[in-house]
């Protein structure tokens, strides 16, 4: 009997031993029901998706008696951004601080007015990223919207909650703004459509400005039609259709950096504008090369001293971008910001402070920067010419990400951003399917002050667009930068298929041959690894992985694979540290939770 037993049993009949025992139970009892609260608490829905900071309701203007027309947004209601001024509200700019420290607004912003006029109904603010300075869409007061489309990612930002609140179905369209991408790249990790109109052709009277030189006024649909009609009741178009030839043009080497199923849009563009008319052959380019010839005041900035070529220049361009952003932020709330900061500590994120305390040389050259971009798109897209580039350059990111992988994210989709922001242009973000799980988006960018153009564009084309991507992103081919399939994605294709008829050796042949042709591309290793486990071979399998990971730190799937061949060869602790690797790239992961816990009852 152990020495526990018998010390209870010697003093059983000591009422002081079976109260502390009561205690101690009692302990473990809510500590248990607070560990399951929390974790209820936690997978518990969020009401409305936690879009909203306020509910109210804004009811139209009164409809003009006939023969007048009807209203272009009658029966429809909208959600906008906690960064519109309404009477009557106190605009909240994503900060309860700041919404403590100032009055309700005595109007109601232009754009919010023309909506209602139109027949629209307003029903509340939402959530953002505070003071519109994010890409993520968390907020740590009002808590982060839930992606509809993807829930354990991030739903991106600034204007979060109007994008969550469309692709959730709670509104038939959105309004946020858009600085450096704040409705462009939420719109593409939520899988709707988002328009960031040309720089100045919508009135920001009535909404608080982050960067006046960059702000528009953007807004999300699920619907290309509401789109549309929103456009043209905020850009005050007339429904004259002006007939003009279209030209596509492929950035083929930015969708080289982007994942296979991004590079594909390019084939389903291209498809669907075959047998439309109105449409010229599509054109191929290597933008980042036109930017540097066309942007010289770009080489002057020592962040592009030591970068020759590549996507290295689209960074550049990010930060000539970002700092113009922390410049004008800097001029309109420097002197709030530091007196609320000697009030109370940690009352403004980081990245807030940092541009508030932050000086800034030579700001001419950031404009400059700024007219040369918006010449040289015009030059590029005038008669007609439709930019297309990737909306975002990788998968989202997982919420409560590592700081590692969010800077990344942040680097590339902000470099992706900067081409629109930093030249003035129209730019659409059109939503295109799922690959993997994820949403697949694609961006096309007009001339500035093309706006009806590209909206009309996107109209005409999104039916043709959407049967093309219907079949799914895993049947469709792989372009190269020419417009036809690179030899080694051939060879992968045909591998994909043999390992779905669970032709496991006939797949194995396939990869093989994509691994000679192209022996850096991790995706091959990592799927010929995938047929080697089914046929036993794990030695094999481990090794593929290995290179797979050597060539992309970041394959979850390589991790995945290889601890499972390792849990195979009986080397446990191996492959722990290889599904607890996968946990650090993805959290959320639930093959990779599954695996860790197998392991652990194994070596236990």
């Amino acid at each position: 009997m152990s020495k526990s037993l018998n010390l209870i049993k010697e003093h059983a009949s000591n009422p002081k031993l079976w109260l502390i025992v009561g205690i101690g139970l009692a302990g473990g009892i809510v500590a248990v029901s607070e560990t399951r609260r929390r974790r209820r608490r936690r997978n518990t829905p969020k009401p409305d998706f936690g879009a909203f900071i306020e509910r109210f309701e804004l009811l139209p203007f009164p409809q003009p008696p006939p023969p007048a027309a009807k209203q272009m947004l009658g029966s429809l209601n909208f959600a906008i951004s906690d960064i519109f001024d309404v009477k009557g509200y106190v605009t909240g700019f994503g900060n309860p601080e700041w919404k403590k420290t100032h009055k309700q607004a005595e109007k109601t912003a232009l754009v919010v007015t023309a909506l209602l006029f139109n027949g629209a109904t307003c029903v509340g603010k939402t959530v953002m990223d505070e003071f519109s300075f994010g890409f993520s869409g968390e907020n740590k007061y009002y808590g982060t919207p839930t992606n509809p489309k993807m829930p354990s990612c991030i739903p991106g930002g600034s204007s979060s909650g109007s994008a969550v609140a469309v692709a959730a179905g709670l509104v038939d369209f959105a309004i946020g703004t858009d600085t450096t991408g704040c409705v462009r790249i939420p719109a593409s990790l939520c899988g709707i459509f988002g328009f960031r109109p040309s720089h100045g052709a919508v009135s920001t009277i009535g909404v608080l400005p982050n960067a006046q030189s960059l702000d528009t006024i953007g807004w999300f649909a699920r619907d290309p039609s509401v789109l549309h009609h929103v456009g043209h009741v905020l850009l005050q178009l007339n429904s004259v259709d002006t007939k003009r030839s279209r030209c596509i043009i492929f950035a083929d080497d930015l969708f080289q950096f982007s994942k296979d199923a991004t590079q594909k849009s390019i084939y389903v563009i291209g498809k669907a504008i075959e047998n439309m008319s109105g449409y010229q052959a599509p054109k191929h380019m290597n933008l980042c090369e036109y930017i540097v010839s066309k942007v010289p005041s770009l080489r002057l900035h020592e962040q592009s001293a030591n970068q020759q070529n590549g996507t290295s220049i689209l960074k550049t361009l990010s930060s000539v971008m970002l700092s113009l952003q922390r410049y004008e932020f800097k001029a309109n709330y420097e002197e709030w910001v530091k007196s609320v900061n000697r009030r109370l500590r940690r009352c403004v994120p980081k990245h807030v402070s940092e541009a508030i305390y932050t000086t800034h040389d030579n700001i001419k050259a950031l404009y400059k920067v700024r007219t040369e971009m918006r010449g040289a798109l015009q030059s590029l897209l005038k008669d007609g010419g439709i930019l297309v580039v990737p909306s975002v350059a990788d998968s989202p990111l997982k919420l409560n990400a590592m700081k590692g992988f969010c800077s990344d994210f942040h680097d590339r989709t902000f470099a992706l951003s900067s081409i629109a922001s930093m030249s003035g242009c129209c730019q659409v973000t059109i939503p295109l399917g799922y690959h993997d799980d994820r949403c697949i988006s694609v961006s096309f960018i007009s001339a500035h002050g093309g706006d009806k153009f590209l909206l009309d564009t996107v109209l005409d084309m999104y039916t043709t667009l959407q049967e093309q991507a219907s079949s799914g992103f895993d049947s469709l081919p792989l372009p190269s930068i020419n417009g036809n399939m690179e030899p080694s994605e051939v060879s992968k294709e045909k591998g994909n298929a043999a390992f779905k008829e669970k032709q496991w050796d006939k797949a194995i042949t396939h990869y093989t041959d994509a691994i000679e042709l192209n022996g850096t591309n991790a995706t091959y290793y990592c799927n010929r690894a995938a047929a080697l486990l089914k046929l036993g071979c794990f030695q094999l399998a481990e090794e593929d992985c290995s290179k797979a990971i050597l060539h992309d730190k970041k394959n979850v799937k390589a991790y995945l694979r290889r601890g499972t061949a390792r849990v195979s060869l009986l080397r446990y602790k191996e492959a722990l540290e290889d599904f607890k690797h996968a946990l650090v790239l993805e959290p959320q992961n639930k093959d990779a939770t599954r695996a860790e816990q197998r392991v652990r009852k194994l070596m236990s």
